[in-house]
């Protein structure tokens, strides 16, 4: 397995929240169905959020590119039973990985209440 690229982001949650505050048609713009139902299951739904914004901007700095390569919605954290999240990345963002030459993701993920981080690792295998 090689390494293609390697993303990292980190978000304030505070700053994320008066985000949401102020324009709350992010949370339908930015996150998928599935990463909204978890979100909103907890008693701060922030912090998830937060988080998992992160991640989407991580896979696109582990990909090289920036914000409009892709929409929020190509890219999903989704969180396996046993908790262990991982990616699901669809669409424009799952074309331009495959031009990378891009076929396998690592995720991590950690929040407080205060910061939200994401590191990701593009890799040429599953």
């Amino acid at each position: 397995m090689n390494v293609v690229g390697v993303g990292i982001d980190l978000v304030d949650v505070e700053r994320f929240r008066t985000s949401l505050r102020r324009t709350p048609s992010m949370i339908e713009r930015m996150f998928t169905e599935g990463e909204r139902a978890y979100s909103l299951a907890a008693n701060d739904p922030t912090e998830r959020f937060a988080v998992r914004f992160a991640a989407k901007e991580a896979v696109m700095k582990a990909m090289g590119v920036g914000l409009g390569a892709f929409g929020f919605h190509d890219v999903e954290v989704i969180r396996a039973e046993g908790g262990c999240p991982s990616l699901g990345v669809y669409g424009p963002a799952d074309a331009l990985a495959r031009e990378r030459s891009i076929r396998g993701w690592q995720i991590s993920l950690t929040h407080t209440a205060t910061s939200a981080g994401a590191v990701v690792i593009a890799t040429t295998q599953p």
